[in-house]
């Protein structure tokens, strides 16, 4: 009973760590190709949702900055444009722009929880608008919206990873010792510094920042520690068989390359999205 309970820990942690993993690359792909609102857009936007309310000031981001990470102008999350403005204690501006934009035909209006008072976010022509309340002020900001595609190629890439992940660690939990402990050891040192920190991000309801830069971020740290745990693995695999057999070394060296060949695989993709982050100068 515990050796079946513990495979079934294995395939599920390799189901969330690859899934999580999974679940950025289908975000990062699917959000690609947006176009920033422009300056006199988002102007025209933030006058029409609170007409007389004045800014004290604004600020037009082309390039997104997430977790030392430089995104592309076309990435969700990158390019947006805030206004900030002098709101008291009454909600006074969030009460307008959730009256004007029921009246304007901006869809999907939902409460946002903010710092003395709630905002709101809501959606038309590919654009999302919020209007937040936190310690620093209020803020409106006016950000391309997510394409069609993006929920479909998020939830195929996180089942995609999942059963991937699922089949590696279940596939895994079948093999002789030390080929398990191995795989586990370079899958999860790899993957559960970022998918910790992705799982505590969508839990305080971040959905609509870019979560993938946290890979090509870790990857700079994680990439050299891998390395090392493959060249300890490949050396210390061969040492525990039974070196009489000539041909169960060579078996014993081929499937620990093996086995690391996916978070070396995993490592290449991460330092790709590192590159295809930086912007263009």
């Amino acid at each position: 009973m515990s050796r079946r309970l513990r495979r079934v820990a294995m395939v599920l942690l390799g189901a969330v760590l690859l899934g999580t993993v999974g679940h950025s690359l289908g975000s990062w792909y699917g959000g690609r190709g947006v176009t920033p609102p422009s300056d006199n857009q988002a102007q025209t936007v933030a006058a029409q949702l609170l007409p007389g309310a004045v800014p004290v000031n604004s600020d037009r981001i082309v390039h997104g900055y997430r977790w030392g990470v430089h995104l592309a102008a076309d990435d969700l999350g990158s390019g947006r444009s805030s206004f900030r403005y002098h709101d008291g204690d009454d909600c006074g501006l969030a009460e307008q722009l959730r009256r004007n934009a029921g009246t304007q035909g901006w869809e999907g209006l939902r409460r946002v929880p903010g710092y003395l008072c709630d905002g709101w976010r809501a959606e038309r022509d590919g654009l999302t608008v919020a209007l937040d309340y936190s310690e620093s002020g209020t803020e409106l900001t006016i950000a391309p919206a997510a394409p069609g595609t993006f929920l479909a190629s998020t939830v195929a890439g996180t089942l995609t990873g999942a059963a991937a992940g699922a089949a590696l660690f279940a596939w895994v939990g079948r093999r002789r010792r030390p080929v398990p402990l191995l795989v586990c050891t370079l899958v999860t040192v790899g993957l559960l510094p970022g998918a910790a920190l992705i799982w505590m991000a969508l839990g305080q309801g971040i959905v609509t920042e870019p979560i993938w830069p946290i890979w090509p971020a870790l990857a700079p740290v994680l990439v050299p520690l891998w390395l090392v745990l493959l060249l300890v693995g490949v050396y210390a695999f061969p040492r525990r068989e039974t070196g009489t057999d000539p041909s169960s070394r060579v078996t014993a060296v081929v499937v620990s390359v093996a086995c690391g060949l996916a978070p070396v695989v995993m490592a290449t993709a991460l330092l790709f999205l590192f590159a295809r982050a930086q912007p263009s100068r």
